[in-house]
């Protein structure tokens, strides 16, 4: 049986007619090869070149090297076969050939100079390399091999400037103020309800002058006006400041600030500073903000207050950092108790309980589950404005509600008159997945039933049994200390321009890479981290025509691109930016009708995050946002109003 051999058959061998060909033609004396490899029947040239002191030998295929497929060689007739070597290995195909090789030589020769590199790294294979493809393809390889060799070398020197350029070990330093006072800090730990905060609010009120860091807007809101109601010796109220993210309440020579953490002024000496929910150094996503707080407060006494997990993280920092460090561990006021079983049956809710839910959704299914019997409902969630939070704390506060329903919002910043916890579920959705809530939370949440002055003892329960069980087991939990190394550090946009003027780079994602994998992180004791939503964001900000710097702004928006209507306002400030436009707000009607909560709270959002931008760039975001807020609250507050909000 006779075997046929495929087109792509590795066999190198040539039939006799083949060798009678290349022996007849002459073509090993004219530095010609007839090759049959890879499926292929082509002719290689051999030869050498000299540009620049490089003496370069090739064996290479010609554009019209190739001559057949095996299968359609064999059947071509030996006078066909020859009349097509002798026209295809022709002087003028030698000499083209020979003349392309000189210029690509001469191309990596002088790229190579440039890079720093030996040409001849990358042009030896033009001898050694076994391949049917046509010269041109080679020169491709070679480039790309080039150009990788160059990146690579690019990149390795960008890293060693950028490492070079900012060194984490001398992240106190850069707080000029803080790092040149002496400073001595007051750690006052202890659970929910054990009188922390309220120690250290009394010594702010009390200094000449001071600053107090809340974890959010809400909790700003509430200790602006604690203050707003001390009288300083004289019978005159303290005159005290209101500085967040979204707004100004700026009072004539103010002695006091309260702000958002993220809006610490390191600039201004103060007597005392409070920094709270101190354990917060470790949260995935704001962690640098309180890393940030600890070495750049400006302050003589900076009171440090929070969880007891907390404990390890603040000595280590304390130590680092050389400030004197006193510690208060200050336990719960009034005693906390679980139920001896769950609560079971709505009908079992009484006046007084927080009923707690992890999404919106199932928020307002059990206000209104809980409305059907009789009693009247309080709700507290993360979508509401701080305005909003506080109106329903309120009500709940003054018995205009029997029943509080809210997320875990309900754990940081409201203080409200709450007897019992009853947790709905243990379970909470994480941004991937749904998963059991942390000892840390329950004991937060929980730690708000009891308030002290109001009720004897607070009390926690499960709604059915196995959430009973659970949240019981939780409660008995121990809680991992705080980690006392691996400090978050964001960057900041004065860091983000250090690494570009030394590499050169513009593009924001690449800025925020260099800052992540490449500055100098001696010890590990600061580490650098981004948020991947502000990463995400840097990608799309890339493909604008923005500064490094309205790029990095932009990427910090406090708003959910996760929210079609809220993305949707996000990426026109953005692109009305990149062409210059000023960008207002329209105008509202007097009477506006909404749609629904959703879009009201929305709509909330959105001119939140507005007034953000409008603070940090006047000349491009101008409309003041404060009037649509208050009206977004009052419909908010009012569910009966509807209207319908205005968009960018």
């Amino acid at each position: 049986m006779t075997q046929h051999r495929s087109d792509n058959d590795s066999d190198t061998n040539l039939g006799d007619d083949d060798a009678f060909l290349e022996h007849d033609l002459n073509l090993a004396a004219r530095g010609i090869e007839l090759v049959k490899m890879e499926g292929r029947v082509f002719l290689r040239f051999g030869g050498a070149v000299r540009v620049d002191g490089l003496h370069v030998e090739y064996r290479l295929v010609p554009s019209r090297g190739v001559l057949a497929k095996p299968s359609k060689w064999r059947k071509m007739e030996l006078s066909a076969r020859r009349e097509l070597i002798e026209e295809r290995a022709s002087r003028d195909a030698a000499d083209d050939l020979n003349q392309e090789v000189e210029e690509f030589v001469r191309e990596v020769a002088d790229a190579c100079e440039e890079a720093g590199f030996d040409p001849m790294l990358f042009l030896h294979v033009l001898e050694e390399l076994e391949t049917s493809e046509p010269a041109e393809y080679v020169f491709d390889r070679i480039r790309q091999r080039l150009e990788h060799a160059v990146e690579r070398e690019q990149e390795e020197r960008h890293a060693a400037r950028t490492k070079e350029s900012i060194n984490l070990a001398e992240y106190p330093a850069s707080f000029e103020v803080a790092s040149k006072m002496a400073r001595r800090f007051v750690a006052l730990l202890g659970p929910t309800n054990s009188g922390k905060t309220h120690r250290a609010m009394e010594a702010l009120a009390q200094a000449g002058s001071g600053v107090y860091l809340a974890p959010l807007r809400l909790l700003a809101l509430e200790n602006y006006e604690r203050l707003q109601a001390v009288r300083r010796d004289d019978g005159e109220p303290l005159a005290v400041s209101l500085v967040t993210g979204e707004e100004r309440r700026l009072a004539e020579n103010a002695t006091h600030v309260v702000s958002t953490v993220e809006m610490l002024d390191t600039r201004t000496r103060v007597e005392v500073a409070v920094i709270d929910e101190i354990q917060m150094l470790a949260d995935r996503d704001r962690g640098a903000a309180w890393t940030a707080a600890v070495c750049g407060a400006p302050a003589s006494t900076v009171y440090l207050v929070g969880a007891p997990e907390a404990r390890r993280a603040i000595e280590a920092l304390a130590e680092r950092l050389e400030c004197p460090l006193e510690v208060h561990v200050l336990k719960r006021k009034a005693p906390l108790s679980m139920e001896p079983s769950a609560v079971r049956r709505i009908r079992n809710l009484r006046r007084g309980d927080a009923v707690i839910a992890f999404s919106r959704r199932n928020v307002l299914m059990w206000r209104d589950m809980i409305t059907e019997l009789g009693l009247t409902v309080a709700t507290v969630y993360g979508n509401l404005s701080p305005e909003v939070r506080r109106a329903q704390a309120e009500r709940f506060r003054e018995g205009q509600a029997d029943i509080v329903v809210g997320t875990d919002a309900i754990a940081m910043g409201l203080n409200m008159p709450i007897q019992r916890i009853v947790m709905t579920t243990a379970v909470k959705y994480n941004g991937v997945e749904e998963e059991e809530i942390s000892a840390a939370l329950a004991k937060q949440i929980a730690g708000r039933a009891g308030r002290y002055g109001v009720h004897e003892e607070g009390f926690v329960a499960g709604y059915d049994d196995d959430t009973h069980e659970i949240v019981r087991s939780l409660m008995k939990e121990k809680i991992p200390p705080v980690k006392a190394s691996g400090f978050a550090v964001a960057p900041s946009i004065e860091q983000l321009h250090r690494i570009s003027a030394v590499t050169g780079e513009t593009s924001l994602v690449k800025l925020l890479k260099r800052f992540v994998h490449n500055i100098d992180v001696p010890d590990g004791f600061f580490y650098p981290k981004i948020t991947e939503e502000q990463n995400e964001r840097a990608e799309w900000l890339d493909t604008l025509d923005l500064s490094v710097a309205e790029k990095f702004t932009m990427s910090l928006v406090p708003i959910s691109t996760r929210v079609p209507t809220l993305e949707s306002a996000w990426s026109h400030w953005a692109q009305s930016l990149a062409k210059r436009k000023v960008c207002k707000l329209q105008p509202h009607p007097q009477e506006l009708f909404w749609q629904n909560l959703q879009e009201v709270e929305d709509t909330c959002r959105m001119y939140s995050a507005y007034a953000w931008l409008g603070y940090r760039m006047p000349e491009f975001f101008p409309s003041s946002a404060q009037a649509p807020v208050e009206e977004g609250t009052r419909a908010l507050v009012s569910p009966r109003r509807r209207a319908v909000p205005a968009g960018p």
